[in-house]
């Protein structure tokens, strides 16, 4: 994401099983540290501008426990960073489970092992059973929100040339804090959000480098129609903020054996009640 690309494309959620396939096929995805490790350097090689994984803690059950064994964002994306050169790698962080002060120690030894060129995908809420297995209670959406503005704001700090500083908050009261080294560089990582409600999007445009958006199930000029407004809103605060979103790909040779193999793997042979589980 450092690079020149003016379209810039990135591999989503390979640090889970399954992918982000909910499929019943044999050649699903694994997940496994192999296959990642080959991934990487492939997409390395390739020109492949970010890898951006899922923060998921449990899986969704059924025949093929959807996305239910998987590696955790933060020592998958320095052990990429490790063996890689030009890749950008995010971790994706679940703001409520990670104390601040451990996070930001942990997100900048990664950013040192790869030179720069570690993310944070920061994460405010997500699904209840993953919040029960920490014993972390889902705060209503606008506290969520206000939790991770504190959270956020403790973590540039440590990553700031400011040193033994208190942060004295609504849910956050710490004293004392200090943290090195610094971001690799002079710099701080990359942070991205993925927001949809309208909190959770001026949220994102607050602080973040990158949004991650939902595209439009419709239209390509509502998607752009939508970037627009992200855009907008954050030079209306003085930044500039990139945006990102989701595009499927099914690579055959022809289009007819792409389609063929699409609708073999995503419709005849679908784990549906995987599919069900996780709108849940």
């Amino acid at each position: 994401m450092h690079g020149s690309h003016k379209l810039q494309i990135g591999l989503f959620g390979a640090n889970c099983s399954s992918g982000r396939a909910v499929t019943l096929v044999p050649e699903r995805w694994s997940g496994s540290w192999p296959d990642n490790k080959k991934l990487a350097l492939m997409a390395d090689q390739a020109g492949i501008d970010f890898l951006l994984p899922i923060g998921r803690w449990k899986g969704y059950g059924e025949t093929t426990d959807y996305q239910g064994t998987t590696l955790e964002t933060v020592t998958w994306a320095t052990a990429l960073l490790a063996i890689t050169k030009r890749v950008t790698v995010f971790g994706t962080v679940h703001a409520p489970i990670f104390n601040p002060v451990v996070a930001a120690k942990e997100m900048v030894t990664a950013d040192h092992v790869g030179e720069g060129r570690f993310g944070l995908n920061i994460v405010v809420g997500w699904n209840e059973g993953e919040f029960d297995m920490f014993g972390v209670e889902q705060r209503a959406h606008a506290q969520r929100y206000e939790y991770a503005q504190e959270w956020i704001d403790v973590i540039k700090m440590i990553w700031s040339d400011r040193e033994d500083f208190n942060f004295h908050g609504k849910y956050l009261n710490m004293k004392g804090i200090r943290g090195k080294p610094k971001p690799y560089g002079g710099t701080r990582p990359l942070i991205m959000n993925a927001g949809a409600s309208a909190t959770g999007q001026s949220f994102a445009v607050r602080n973040c480098d990158a949004f991650f958006l939902q595209a439009s199930r419709t239209s390509l000029e509502e998607s752009a129609q939508r970037v627009h407004r992200a855009k907008e809103a954050a030079r209306a605060q003085g930044r500039e903020i990139g945006c990102y979103t989701v595009g499927v790909v099914t690579c055959r040779s022809t289009k007819k054996e792409a389609e063929e193999y699409f609708h073999h793997c995503i419709v005849e042979r679908a784990d549906w009640p995987a599919v069900t589980a996780s709108w849940h």
